[in-house]
């Protein structure tokens, strides 16, 4: 029956309504073809890994960016929500 609604969501803390800044890191430094995919994103290159960064995502936009993570065939290492962003 209808009763108060609870959070419970994918995630404990769940993505805030207006997005957050998420950085993405996967294994090895993605090429220019690679790059192209994550547009939206800066993209940063380390000698052992490249680190997406993505301002204001919300939870659709962030599986998106995952989605095609997989469908690249990157190796996902870290993704995590960077301090002071969201609600």
């Amino acid at each position: 029956m209808g009763g108060a609604q609870e959070e419970s969501g994918p995630g404990p803390a769940g993505t805030p309504p207006g997005g957050a800044d998420f950085e993405i890191r996967v294994r090895g430094r993605i090429g220019e073809a690679f790059r192209s995919a994550f547009g939206e994103m800066t993209i940063v290159l380390r000698p052992a890994e490249t680190v997406l960064v993505g301002a204001g995502l919300d939870q659709a936009a962030l599986y998106g960016i995952l989605d095609r993570i997989q469908a690249l065939g990157l190796e996902l290492l870290e993704v995590r929500r960077l301090p002071g962003t969201g609600g």
